[in-house]
């Protein structure tokens, strides 16, 4: 996962034109992180007391 830069403001300021065609965006705790999605997976987002512990992917293929 790459770190995404947060302003001092707080603001978060992306080119959607950058961005790769099927991506995710998590926040939390002020932190936020951008991935890929790979074209075929399971995503699981594994959070504990409100905060985000783990991003968990199991990768399949279509047969």
């Amino acid at each position: 996962m790459k770190e995404l830069k947060v302003g001092v403001d707080g603001n978060l300021y992306l080119d959607i034109m950058e961005l790769p065609e099927t991506c995710v965006i998590v926040l939390s705790k002020g932190v936020a992180k951008l991935t890929e999605l790979p074209a075929y997976a399971e995503t699981k987002i594994i959070t504990h007391q409100g905060q985000v512990k783990r991003v968990k992917w199991d990768e399949g293929e279509e047969f």
